[in-house]
């Protein structure tokens, strides 16, 4: 769970092992969290404690997909690395007591699934969707990008299901960010950083402004940089960021 505030940040990704874990056709339980769906609605009730700070993240969120997607694809040349959005575009209302917030907006929820880890496949990608003025989702997925043998997935999720790929437009570098890792975003113009969300030695998260099939649009990006993720330095690092409980 990561929640970005003015007044500061909150975060929560605990590793735990299975006797901490259950899950059933319709629930999925990890610790003192839950995942309920109940053929309509996500519903996740939260009950975590933030790190390195510890504050407690307790509430519940509701997610209301538009509609299910069973689309997914490989992201690289063996198969063994999947990817599919659930609920491209969805509904979320978001219910807090810690800390104190309640809102509502789009959301989007997806999937990755691997039979391997991370760095047999990769070493780095960059990833975006944003929402299109017709309701539609845009996703781009740039795996090894710029590099040969790279794969570009440029999608589009329609409200009536229908998902139909289109021309991505031209590479474009980022500023590095404040760790020095390198990112791109694929746009007809000059890509401007609205907002920084996550930086990190290995993984950047940003909302990002920039044109795509012919509009001004707000995407969500993440950059992964696999060889800085396996390093030692960063291994030693993560405990203090996604500590492991049994």
């Amino acid at each position: 769970m990561a929640i970005y505030n003015p007044g500061g940040h909150r975060w929560s990704m605990t590793e735990r092992g299975a006797t901490h874990c259950h899950r059933e056709a319709d629930c999925f339980t990890l610790g003192l969290s839950q995942l309920q769906w109940d053929g309509q609605h996500l519903t996740l009730h939260i009950d975590e404690v933030g790190v390195p700070l510890p504050r407690r993240i307790r509430g519940t969120v509701h997610v209301t997909p538009e509609r299910l997607f069973g689309f997914s694809t490989a992201l690289d040349a063996h198969g063994r690395h999947h990817w599919g959005p659930i609920a491209p575009s969805a509904r979320v209302e978001v219910n807090l007591e810690h800390p104190a917030q309640r809102w509502h907006g789009h959301a989007y929820l997806d999937s990755n699934e691997g039979e391997e880890p991370v760095d047999r496949a990769f070493r780095e990608w960059d990833w975006s969707r944003c929402r299109l003025a017709d309701g539609s989702t845009a996703v781009l997925y740039d795996v090894e990008p710029g590099q040969p043998g790279g794969r570009l997935l440029a999608l589009r999720f329609h409200p009536d299901g229908r998902v139909t790929p289109f021309d991505a437009p031209p590479l474009r570098d980022l500023p590095r960010t404040a760790w020095r890792l390198n990112r791109r975003m694929r746009s007809n113009s000059p890509v401007s950083v609205m907002q920084q969300l996550e930086d990190t030695p290995f993984y950047q998260r940003a909302m990002l402004q920039s044109q795509m099939l012919g509009e001004t649009v707000t995407s969500f990006h993440e950059t992964l940089n696999v060889p800085r993720l396996v390093s030692p330095v960063v291994q030693a690092m993560l405990p203090w960021r996604m500590p492991r409980r049994g």
